[in-house]
């Protein structure tokens, strides 16, 4: 039990954070100390880097999420150029996720929530006008938020993933 406790702990936490260490020592069957002393380690080794939660984004005025595709020449991964590139992207709280990667014939992803087509819009000419010498091109997959849903978008379904059904 305690070998698997991290991965149990990490699973619970998925699928709500906000439950004290003593909900969680009462769900897991240990002690209130051992969960806390296992949540210290976890943060400890960087596994858990942020508490957060996952409001329901067309509510707070969000229309788009959008997946923004980039083939950027190989000198702005440079540290220099990649370094004015996070300095940059802090301008821009919306844009959830700025990484490095590889596919679609691309090498940079932006994940990004946006109020509306005008503002997503006008991300991408600053981005075409600010970094014109190292875009070779932008493409982009938008998805309207709250229609045609398949799946909501959740953490908890990466409990299962952590420690599966089977193993408990």
């Amino acid at each position: 039990m305690r070998k698997d406790l991290p991965k149990k702990l990490l699973g619970e936490l998925l699928k709500n954070s906000k439950r004290s260490d003593r909900e969680l020592a009462k769900i897991l069957g240990v002690s209130q100390p051992t969960v806390t002393r296992a949540r210290n380690r976890l943060e400890k080794k960087g596994i858990i880097q942020d508490y957060t939660i996952i409001p329901n984004f067309k509510e707070l005025g969000f229309e788009i999420l959008a997946f923004t595709y980039a083939k950027m020449r190989p000198e702005f991964f440079e540290q220099e150029t990649l370094e004015e590139a996070r300095r940059d992207a802090q301008k821009f709280p919306d844009a959830i996720c700025i990484s490095e990667g590889e596919g679609l014939g691309t090498n940079l992803l932006i994940v990004s929530f946006n109020k509306n087509y005008t503002e997503y819009s006008a991300r991408v000419r600053r981005m075409r006008r600010h970094w014109k010498d190292f875009i070779l091109d932008i493409e982009s997959f938008i998805v309207p938020i709250g229609e045609r849903e398949i799946k909501r978008f959740s953490l908890a379904y990466l409990k299962d993933t952590i420690y599966p059904a089977e193993a408990q």
